[in-house]
């Protein structure tokens, strides 16, 4: 059994390493190499063939050109393998569909659980590979018989708190678990840097993508609209309202729109607006001033949970979205299939669509989809 964050490590092991052609993933690929593992490099790659110079770069030529560099400079095999149906299977079509739906999704999230941890790492069990590894920010361990995990595998936060990816990585299982290595969850992004100088790694100073991988231009707004042309999707305008009814304006279409946003309203009233709620079904919006936007708590469901799941009130912090501060909140079964979460103190935009992540310390227990906030607002 190994335990990479403890220093124990197979002698020659195969592990296959998603490589994207990003200084993470490649020093990833490096690290395992100076440890003796067998290295395999595999890129993955959407719509090979319509891949033009406006693709982000971690899935286009430039991102499979310096995956394949640093795998020669490695001395590593490198595949290439073409993932655009589960991408558009798996991905895109719940992306366009929560839009439509008024909600705000997370396609990292769906990316990590259905292409990178569910058909790529069969791929590397198809090849023999004992491991898939990864260049996420987040570390593996596995729990003591004296830990209230016992006996289980646990996602953890990694060392740079700043990069920390475990967020993205909730719906992980014990099997997965036992399968994937995390080889930066021990390293700062300047170690890795510092690394991938040492290895003479030429994406070295190579800056890091935010954009989504599927989105030219990171312009989701225009992705939308020619995704809706395609699938003839009724996107069309509707009323703007204050929170007593009152038509204050018109939007452009409930899918461009998030719960919290400020701009783009086109509607003067002295003060600050914000969106306060999103209502597909009539195709309004209810908008407020920025102390209306804050939530009490949330509902979630499609709960996935990593070591222990939530049987009773437990006090857990809670992240809702990537990048919030976590806050801590009491976590209670709600129904048969969610869980009501309340916090210590209310949060700003609980968004429906994206993620709710909850941690006991460094772990991650598990998370969920947000389905609604308890708005503090009264709306008529």
């Amino acid at each position: 059994m190994r335990v990479w964050n403890e220093g124990i490590f197979p002698v020659k092991s195969k592990v296959v390493v998603a490589m994207s052609g990003g200084v993470d993933s490649s020093v990833a690929a490096g690290l395992l190499q100076r440890k003796g593992y067998e290295v395999i490099g595999i890129t993955m790659c959407f719509g090979l063939k319509e891949m033009n110079k406006k693709r982000p770069s971690c899935c286009g030529i430039e991102g499979i050109e310096d995956a394949r560099r640093v795998a020669h400079t490695l001395g590593i095999k490198h595949y290439v393998l073409n993932f655009d149906k589960a991408l558009q299977e798996k991905v895109i079509k719940d992306f366009v569909t929560e839009y439509l739906a008024g909600r705000t999704p997370n396609p990292c999230i769906r990316c990590n659980q259905y292409l990178k941890f569910e058909q790529l790492l069969a791929k590397a069990k198809s090849l023999g590979a004992e491991y898939l590894a990864t260049g996420h920010y987040a570390k593996i361990s596995f729990s003591s018989q004296f830990s209230a995990f016992s006996g289980k595998y646990l996602l953890k936060k990694a060392k740079d708190t700043y990069k920390d990816q475990s967020y993205f990585l909730y719906r992980l299982t014990q099997k997965q678990l036992a399968h994937i290595l995390f080889p930066l969850g021990n390293y700062t992004k300047l170690e890795v840097r510092q690394l991938a100088s040492k290895l003479n790694l030429s994406v070295k100073d190579k800056p890091g993508s935010q954009e989504i991988c599927f989105i030219p231009d990171d312009d989701y707004r225009e992705f939308l609209k020619r995704e809706f042309t395609r699938i003839n999707a009724n996107v069309r305008p509707g009323a703007i309202l204050d929170l007593n009814g009152k038509v204050l304006g018109q939007h452009k279409g409930i899918p461009f729109y998030t719960i919290g946003q400020r701009e783009g309203l086109g509607i003067a009233m002295g003060y600050p607006l914000y969106i306060v709620r999103i209502d597909a079904k009539n195709n309004t919006l209810v908008i407020g001033r920025k102390e209306d936007v804050f939530s009490s708590g949330l509902i979630a469901g499609n709960l996935s949970f990593t070591a222990l799941a939530i049987k009773r009130e437990i006090a857990l912090r809670v992240k809702i979205r990537y990048n919030h501060p976590e806050v801590l909140s009491r976590v209670s079964p709600y129904g048969k299939s969610k869980v009501k979460v309340v916090f210590s103190k209310p949060q700003f935009a609980v968004t429906p669509g994206q993620a709710a992540v909850f941690y006991r310390g460094a772990a991650v227990v598990g998370g969920g989809v947000i389905e609604s906030g308890f708005s503090n607002a009264k709306i008529s």
